[in-house]
């Protein structure tokens, strides 16, 4: 038996209940804090094929989720100031939409069932085509225009794509859905690889 194996395999062991532990009291804690009415946003982060995600949700219903590719101290900042400050992270709060976000993902969820909170979407125009954007299909496109017609301003395809640029809720609310009406896949606030990936993901294309 090789005794340096053995305590490498046991810091390893020591160290994974150490995180399961402050994991376990930091959900604890969030929970005693959300019944004691001190708690307003609790955040996770979701493992997703195309990186750490930050998910944070209300009493409301779901309220950001920032893609890999912004940093998440920024996307906390901007909760504590829009939102409120009492935040406190917590797996068990956001047990559900991290759940339907791994089904999404292993190809098993089209449709998200998660309540939403437009806290981060003040502006009327802004929140009318990102509603119309949650009620695209898994596996269907629109451009910019069609979307800015359903929400009731035809010709305002770059307020449009202005909007969905700053879509707080993005893959639950699927602005990859939204494309150029050349066929062009247009921007996206994780990147075009992103984008194509979920549209791939998706079989849209």
């Amino acid at each position: 038996m090789n005794p340096t194996m053995d305590a490498k395999s046991l810091r390893r062991a020591l160290q994974a209940d150490l995180a399961e532990g402050a994991a376990e009291s930091a959900s604890r804690l969030a929970g005693a804090a959300r019944g004691a009415g001190v708690l307003d946003v609790a955040y996770a982060t979701a493992d997703t094929p195309v990186g750490p995600a930050l998910v944070a949700a209300t009493r409301r219903g779901l309220v950001k989720v920032s893609l890999p590719n912004h940093p998440q101290e920024e996307a906390l900042e901007r909760i504590a100031a829009r939102v409120s400050p009492r935040i406190l992270e917590s797996r068990k709060l956001l047990d559900e939409p991290l759940r339907e976000l791994d089904e999404y993902f292993a190809g098993r969820r089209e449709t998200f069932d998660l309540k939403l909170d437009w806290s981060l979407v003040r502006a009327p125009f802004m929140r009318s085509v990102l509603r119309e954007t949650a009620r695209v299909p898994f596996g269907m496109t629109l451009t910019y225009g069609q979307v800015a017609g359903k929400a009731g301003h035809p010709r305002a395809h770059r307020a449009a794509g202005s909007a969905l640029g700053a879509n707080p809720i993005p893959i639950v609310v699927p602005c990859h859905r939204v494309v150029r009406s050349g066929g062009q896949l247009g921007n996206y606030g994780g990147g075009p690889e992103m984008k194509k990936f979920l549209l791939r993901h998706e079989g849209a294309i």
